[in-house]
């Protein structure tokens, strides 16, 4: 069955490896966001040195992470959501429910696919453009970055978890394009996309700082930054882990509530 669910990954990469032009659009739209987010940074850093703990440099680089991560994390949409909730509006969801695989393992695996084709495709090119134009505070040992993967993959499982969730309200709910947008701005916010959570004050930033959000951005690219070495890169990486769990656990829940709701009302 691992098998199957690798293809599934396999096939979700390949799908969006077909839209060249947009990729490339893409590219571009995220180097130029990339140089203004920069500009906008270095201006409020030359007035407020170390900011949120971080230098000039480190800020920078939080950029360009941000800018790869972007849309790997479905900050802005973009994912599975709309497709989901499209087929549960029309019906056809009954058709995916008789498929003899598990319908959250399904939607996972091809989120991970779209996932890795974004970090590759739109994610290393914009990183590129950043430190060819600023001096990145960039690792040079190969722990940092394999920490960072393995952030980055959990932070994506987060995300999906997430949308799941909020795709499965279509059950419920006539549209759910407004639940999906509050998603979206609550993740733009609370993943550190406007600015790194360690800037915000008080109970804000500590409550930012412990909700899922913050396993997207803040923690992969603190765990990039070597900001959590040793135990406290365990401890990141199981803050990631715990989040995935517990929002996976919670979509297999409303799906089963869900696919009942299915059965009740005949499809």
């Amino acid at each position: 069955m691992g098998g199957f669910y690798a293809a599934v990954v396999v096939r979700g990469f390949r799908r969006y490896a077909t839209y060249r032009s947009a990729t490339a659009a893409g590219v571009f739209t995220n180097s130029v966001f990339g140089l203004i987010v920069s500009y906008s940074y270095i201006a409020l850093w030359d007035q407020r040195p170390h900011l949120g703990g971080y230098t000039q440099a480190q800020a920078l680089t939080y950029v360009w992470v941000g800018q790869a991560l972007l849309m790997t994390m479905a900050l802005m949409g973009g994912g599975f959501e709309d497709e989901l909730m499209a087929r549960i509006q029309s019906g056809d969801i009954a058709v995916d429910l008789y498929r003899p695989a598990d319908l959250q393992g399904w939607w996972l695996s091809a989120d991970l696919g779209r996932a890795a084709f974004h970090l590759l495709g739109r994610g290393v090119l914009p990183m590129v453009c950043g430190a060819l134009v600023f001096d990145l505070a960039l690792p040079v040992d190969a722990v940092t970055w394999l920490l960072f993967a393995v952030a980055v993959l959990l932070g994506a499982v987060v995300s999906f978890a997430l949308r799941f969730l909020v795709a499965l309200t279509a059950f419920w709910l006539l549209d759910g394009a407004g639940v999906a947008q509050m998603a979206w701005l609550a993740g733009l916010f609370f993943s550190g996309m406007a600015l790194p959570l360690t800037v915000f004050p008080g109970w804000l930033g500590e409550l930012a700082r412990a909700l899922p959000w913050a396993a997207m951005l803040q923690v992969p690219a603190d765990v990039l930054l070597g900001r959590h070495r040793g135990a406290g890169a365990a401890g990141a990486l199981a803050f990631q882990a715990m989040w995935a769990v517990v929002l996976l656990a919670a979509g297999r829940a409303l799906q089963s509530v869900a696919t009942r709701r299915v059965v009740v009302q005949g499809g």
